[in-house]
């Protein structure tokens, strides 16, 4: 028990524990709002995107808020994130290959599929393929993917810094 005479000394001290708890609790939270809903820093590793994001890993910048405010503005050979179809609690890059309606060759390598199977992408889907085809496990294993399960778009690779790239959403394609 605190003698009386000790809690006049304590009381300004414990508020102060408090209050600055408080900020740092505030921080977090606003912190991961910030993540979650306009963009932050994110760790990419693995080989389905060689040679456009290495597999030791590199540090990329995540635009989230402009795709959510814009949704139909994404571009083919695009970069994004979205949630695995395979695995919910992972976040995974891949590139935008397709849109509602454009008729998408499954597996031009001939690795998954035949190099004739075709698919037409439904409406509120897109098809997306990792660079790699060999070890990238994208929308010719698991198909179409919803819309919803985008989250946003890489922005530019950060670290490392000798490798630092703006990534831009112009891509070379043919017309039919």
């Amino acid at each position: 028990m605190i003698p009386s005479s000790w809690l006049h000394l304590a009381g300004p001290a414990i508020k102060n524990v408090g209050l600055t708890c408080l900020h740092l609790i505030n921080f977090g939270f606003a912190l991961h709002l910030f993540k979650e809903n306009v963009g932050g820093l994110c760790f990419m590793t693995g080989p389905s995107m060689l040679p456009t994001l290495d597999t030791s890993g590199e540090l990329v910048l995540e635009s989230i808020l402009p795709h959510r405010l814009f949704p139909d503005k994404l571009g083919r050979g695009e970069l994004i994130t979205l949630t695995s179809p395979l695995d919910p609690s992972r976040i995974i890059c891949k590139r935008v290959l397709g849109f509602p309606g454009d008729v998408i060759c499954v597996d031009p390598t001939g690795l998954t599929a035949h190099s004739t199977e075709h698919v037409i992408v439904p409406k509120g889907h897109i098809w997306v393929v990792g660079d790699n085809a060999a070890w990238s496990r994208d929308s010719r294993e698991y198909g179409p993917v919803s819309m919803a399960l985008v989250r946003g778009r890489i922005a530019a690779r950060i670290y490392p810094f000798s490798r630092f790239t703006v990534f831009s959403k112009d891509a070379t394609y043919i017309e039919s």
